[in-house]
């Protein structure tokens, strides 16, 4: 089993950043590729940004750059630096990482933080 814990979340201004933090523990070496996903007020859901084991690294277009997601694969972490946010990036923030463990295959979800952006 992988478990991932987020944390950095909270309420800023518009133009301002956070930096969010998503701690792996339990099966890592299972895991392949990490992401972010939030859903926002309406309950849409989207990918924010994915990264794979290898560093390759994909975004929204929403957040493209404007956000950068980085991985540590030694701590089994992975961390999305959040710059001049919007009241459009209020949202669950959740992260996510895909595991292999034959013969199974699936994603594990974080249990989400809360961004806010006023305006």
């Amino acid at each position: 089993q992988v478990r991932l814990v987020e944390s950095g979340g909270g309420l800023v201004q518009a133009g301002e950043s956070l930096r969010l933090t998503c701690a792996a523990s339990g099966s890592v070496f299972s895991i392949n590729d990490m992401g972010w996903n939030r859903q926002g007020p309406e309950k849409t859901h989207e990918l924010v940004a994915g990264i794979s084991s290898g560093g390759s690294t994909n975004y929204a277009d929403s957040v493209k750059g404007r956000f950068t997601i980085s991985r540590d694969n030694a701590k089994n972490t992975i961390f999305l630096q959040m710059n001049n946010l919007k009241p459009e990036d209020t949202g669950v923030y959740f992260c996510s990482a895909e595991y292999s463990i034959p013969p199974s295959t699936g994603t594990t979800w974080g249990q989400g933080i809360q961004v806010t952006v006023s305006s």
